[in-house]
């Protein structure tokens, strides 16, 4: 958008003159020049359209013209009474944009302001702030959001992010050196961790009544271990070789059944991951809070009406991510409650189970001795009553041939009815 327009028009005496208007967007003004028909030689006419207008090169004006600053409003003309110009649609069109133009700028210069912030903060950091980082990465989007709806002229977004990404640079050196620090510690402390769980291990293979003590002893590197800093690289080893040692001992201590259960390990495993998520969003409150109380002591030496705005909304931005922040927090702890009770519950359900497995044995061991005393039982009885058996089969069979003799008998005296007869001797 050009901020310089150039029309003919005529005064207030109908004389004809030479219009011309200069946009002056940070002050919100205009600057009107008019110069009558009587001294505009075509030379000047020209220069004032090609050159002016478009701010090609600068262009000097006769004495005789005149000079008046309006300031720019949208239900005021930019003219004043008097002087009409012949395109009335150009200065109605030149009015709506630089209304645009103006409320562009001021955009423009609340997020210099804010930059400058940023940029005073970067300036007095001795080593890398990650929440720092976030609320440039985050001005950086607005801006971006801004440029892409086109309230932002690219010119300003461009300025802008050069001056932000000098911001990232200075904050990636001030990383890298955190980093490499952060390496050389976790390094020492996973180095240091390794030492003692493997004079751990040494005593867990020698095994004896030492036990006890070595459970306390991983107990200890295991609170240390949780509020250490290391990297995810060696965390995650160290706690492989953690678990490792704790089973170890209880299978030591307690047989290979020991490490059955895993319900209640990985409800273990899932409090041990709410427990480190609820220290970095404590962390991240931390430093939200911090960050309000710098803007609550910004504010009252704040200058002018839209800067103190744009403080109260930068105030309430805060204030509002704190507020969702601790509903998170309230929400992780209940989580983190209801893992503890499910963690007791798969306890007494695992102490419930062993019981009943146990008492199952027992019942097994019970009916397996009386079956097998039945058994014996049995056994006896069969061989008291063979003989019985023996003896009634031996006189079934002997009535059975009592009983094939008598029937040939009775045939016998059917079919023979003379009666025998003894022979002489």
């Amino acid at each position: 958008m050009k901020n310089k327009l150039v029309v003919w028009g005529t005064n207030a005496a109908n004389e004809k003159v030479l219009i011309a208007l200069e946009l002056q967007a940070d002050k919100s003004k205009v600057l009107l020049y008019t110069f009558p028909e009587a001294i505009t030689t075509e030379a000047f006419v020209d220069e004032m359209m090609n050159n002016w207008r478009t701010d090609k090169a600068e262009v000097a004006f006769p004495e005789s013209h005149t000079q008046e600053e309006r300031a720019l409003s949208v239900t005021e003309g930019l003219l004043p009474e008097g002087l009409k110009p012949e395109r009335e649609d150009l200065i109605q069109r030149a009015q709506t944009e630089w209304h645009f133009v103006v409320l562009s700028t001021k955009l423009h210069q609340a997020y210099q302001e804010e930059l400058a912030e940023l940029k005073e903060k970067v300036e007095k950091l001795t080593e890398f702030d990650n929440g720092l980082w976030e609320s440039l990465r985050t001005f950086w989007s607005k801006v971006q959001d801004q440029a892409r709806d086109r309230n932002l002229f690219r010119e300003h977004a461009d300025s802008l992010r050069d001056d932000i990404n000098a911001l990232f640079e200075d904050m990636k050196k001030l990383r890298s050196k955190m980093q490499d620090e952060f390496m050389s510690s976790s390094k020492s402390l996973f180095d240091e961790f390794n030492v003692k769980l493997e004079a751990v291990e040494e005593k867990i293979q020698a095994g004896g009544n030492k036990l006890n003590a070595v459970f306390e002893e991983l107990k200890q590197i295991q609170r240390r271990y949780r509020d250490s800093r290391m990297s995810n690289e060696h965390r995650n080893k160290l706690w492989e070789r953690l678990d490792g040692a704790f089973k170890a001992a209880k299978e030591k201590k307690f047989g290979p059944d020991a490490n059955k259960g895993s319900l209640v390990e990985r409800h273990a495993r899932r409090l041990q991951g709410l427990q480190d998520a609820i220290k970095r969003m404590e962390d991240s409150i931390r430093r939200d809070e911090d960050e309000l109380k710098f803007q609550k002591r910004k504010i009252a030496s704040t200058e002018g009406q839209l800067e103190a705005q744009i403080r109260e909304a930068k105030i309430k931005l805060v204030e509002e991510r704190l507020a969702s922040k601790h509903v998170k927090l309230e929400d992780m702890n209940k989580t983190r409650e209801s893992v503890e009770r499910q963690i007791a519950q798969a306890e007494e359900k695992e102490d419930h189970r062993k019981k009943m497995e146990e008492a199952k044995k027992q019942a097994k061991e019970e009916i397996a001795a009386e079956v097998k005393t039945s058994t014996k039982t049995e056994e006896k009885a069969e061989a008291t009553e063979a003989p019985k058996k023996k003896n009634q089969r031996h006189l079934k069979e002997e009535e059975s041939i009592l009983g094939a003799l008598s029937n040939v008998v009775g045939e016998s005296s059917k079919t023979s009815p003379t009666p025998l007869r003894l022979l002489p001797q």
